[in-house]
């Protein structure tokens, strides 16, 4: 399983015009995120990194000053802290993730590339370092195309090749003097594996009620499960909660499923920072029989409106403050794009598990029943801080191989 967030800040320069963050803090930031992009996504599929986005703004935010740097640290939920913790805190959150002891593989990159001759505050770039261990590349902008491949081979490199073609030769011109680039890699396996020659084919249906063939993974076993009430009395008002550890335990995906009756959109409203952790709070441990699709979802907004939304305006007008970052009074926030790529398979297939093929019903089980056969949301968190990475939904599942059996055959 691997999981892909990337961050891009492109910042345009033009003379001629003139510890652990709190836990409510990055939930807050996802939920609102995940509102905003749901209001203007219809039913098309959302996933993005609230951490990517978080350790992104944190390196504007050393460049800001005065109203602009006010503006930020509001924005991202930092009213509450002493001034500048927020830096040391994604530091140690970042350290602690990509530790390398843990049981799964965490990359988190971040770059500063530099128009050859425009000056960086050289505090600026000793701050960069010591909090987000920055790298600092000089190029020449005017040179957009040998740029953007130098960009796109550095987004490559640190995202194990998943992520390509971030950026484009347009995205530069002659006026661009800066570019700030973030990406954050995932891959994990399981704790408890699904066997391979469990995936069949099966039906998923879209909330327009149209069918797809998708390859169904399977497997019965002791996972964090939890029913909720929605408040209504829509197929009986109750909606699934599942959480599904990886190795070692210290992060999970959790999954949120509505009765097949009931839309998601009829759900989403209700998703709110507080809910997510009285989720994490009262799942329990118990028997399931989970039938999760075998899928993948890419996607790449520009959180230029997304950011505003979120009450950050000032560094895309070129009276924007971040004279921590250079002297020059005439620089501002141009472009903001986040890329994140999720791929959901059996991954480590070749572990030892029960033996002996498994049958399966939808009738008579002993067991809840978590069948994601229609549109689901979930997230990936760490379940030491309680701490989003990632967070999104899927609503059209990308198959990556539809080769398995069918249902009816077992």
């Amino acid at each position: 399983m691997a999981f892909l967030g990337l961050f891009c800040l492109l910042v345009l320069h033009s003379v001629a015009l003139g510890a652990v963050l709190p836990d409510e803090t990055l939930a807050d930031l996802s939920v609102n995120t995940y509102n905003r992009l749901r209001a203007t996504a219809e039913d098309e599929n959302i996933f993005f990194s609230p951490l990517s986005i978080a350790l992104a703004m944190g390196m504007m935010e050393l460049g800001a000053q005065g109203s602009t740097q006010k503006e930020i640290r509001h924005s991202m939920g930092y009213d509450s802290l002493k001034s500048g913790e927020e830096f040391s805190f994604l530091e140690d959150f970042s350290n602690m993730l990509a530790a390398k002891e843990s049981q799964y593989v965490m990359k988190i990159a971040n770059s500063l590339f530099v128009q050859n001759g425009f000056h960086i505050n050289e505090e600026f770039l000793q701050m960069l370092k010591k909090y987000f261990h920055a790298e600092v590349n000089h190029v020449d902008f005017s040179h957009n195309v040998a740029v953007a491949d130098r960009i796109n081979q550095w987004v490559e490199n640190n995202t194990s090749n998943m992520l390509k073609g971030l950026v484009s030769p347009r995205d530069f011109d002659a006026t661009t003097h800066l570019v700030l680039v973030n990406a954050l890699y995932f891959k994990g396996n399981w704790k408890s594996q699904f066997r391979p020659e469990n995936t069949r084919t099966f039906s998923f249906t879209k909330d327009d009620e149209s069918e797809i063939q998708i390859p169904m993974m399977y497997q019965q076993g002791e996972f964090y499960y939890g029913e909720f009430s929605d408040g209504s009395n829509e197929a009986g008002g109750i909606y699934q909660v599942l959480e599904i550890p990886y190795e070692g335990e210290d992060l999970s995906m959790m999954l949120v499923l509505s009765r097949q009756e009931v839309p998601l959109a009829t759900l989403e409203p209700l998703v709110k920072a507080q809910l997510i952790e009285e989720w994490a709070r009262s799942v329990k441990k118990q028997k399931v029989e989970v039938y999760l699709p075998r899928f993948t979802v890419e996607q790449e907004v520009d959180l230029k409106d997304v950011l505003k939304a979120l009450g950050i305006t000032e560094i895309f007008i070129k009276n924007a403050n971040l004279t921590a970052l250079s002297d020059s009074k005439e620089i501002f926030l141009s472009k903001a794009i986040h890329k994140a790529f999720l791929e959901v398979n059996e991954e480590g297939s070749e572990a030892a598990a029960a033996s002996g093929m498994i049958a399966i019903s939808r009738m008579a089980v002993l067991y809840p029943q978590v069948i994601v056969d229609h549109p689901f949301f979930f997230l990936i968190r760490s379940r030491r801080t309680g701490t989003i990475l990632f967070l999104g939904r899927v609503m059209h599942p990308e198959t990556l191989n539809t080769s398995g059996h069918d249902f009816e055959e077992l």
